[in-house]
């Protein structure tokens, strides 16, 4: 991995390209993102930046996080992450990280939490199907049947059931940047992102490309 940058989702509109098609795209405050940490092989073991995103109060932070923050002469951030970048050793900390790192036509892959549905029947969480909806029937949104009777005398695990459906953390791949505001550290996004608004989105470059 070569590029990497965390961002907030601002929300969607849709934008004209150079063809004149209309494109629905995300758009996402890309950093700036400032480097708190350089690890390397030597004395972590493994080779890797640190990075903290968004700033944050001090009456916020904790003890040892401020600590942190003032060893590496940063203020205070919301996120940290680290990203194993192939050219870890060339960053230092206080290096800035913005969004034109990536240009218009990359490839990325956006790893956020879904949104939180709460709790949902089937349908909607598994999309199975319903039953009849005449006044007789009785059975019209149940999940149906959870197992045999007295063997296996239990239902097995990974059962497609009713429960808690969102609030996960979701990776898509192959996405396509579009356009790369460099000036106000935009990146806007081909398609949906997840997450909800103002949530926090770890863009990195794809691990694989899908033609």
């Amino acid at each position: 991995m070569k590029k990497a940058i965390l961002a907030t989702k601002v929300g969607m509109t849709q934008i004209f390209n150079e063809e004149g098609a209309l494109v629905p795209v995300t758009v996402l405050q890309a950093g700036p993102c400032v480097v708190t940490q350089v690890k390397t092989v030597d004395n972590d073991g493994y080779s890797a930046v640190q990075v903290g995103f968004v700033d944050k109060r001090e009456k916020l932070v904790s003890k040892p996080l401020k600590g942190h923050f003032d060893k590496a002469g940063v203020s205070y951030k919301r996120y940290i992450r680290e990203f194993k970048l192939e050219n870890a050793e060339e960053f230092n900390v206080k290096d800035e990280i913005k969004a034109d790192v990536f240009a218009a036509g990359d490839k990325i892959d956006a790893t956020a939490i879904a949104k939180g549905k709460g709790f949902q029947g089937a349908i909607k969480r598994h999309g199975q199907s319903r039953g009849p909806m005449a006044h007789g029937s009785k059975y019209h949104r149940h999940a149906g049947s959870n197992g045999a009777c007295s063997d296996p005398s239990k239902v097995f695990k990974g059962k497609k059931m009713p429960g808690h459906m969102g609030a996960k953390q979701i990776t898509i791949q192959n996405l396509e940047i579009v356009k790369v505001d460099a000036e106000n550290n935009l990146i806007l996004v081909k398609g949906a992102v997840p997450g909800p608004k103002k949530s926090l989105v770890t863009i990195k470059e794809t691990v694989k490309t899908i033609n």
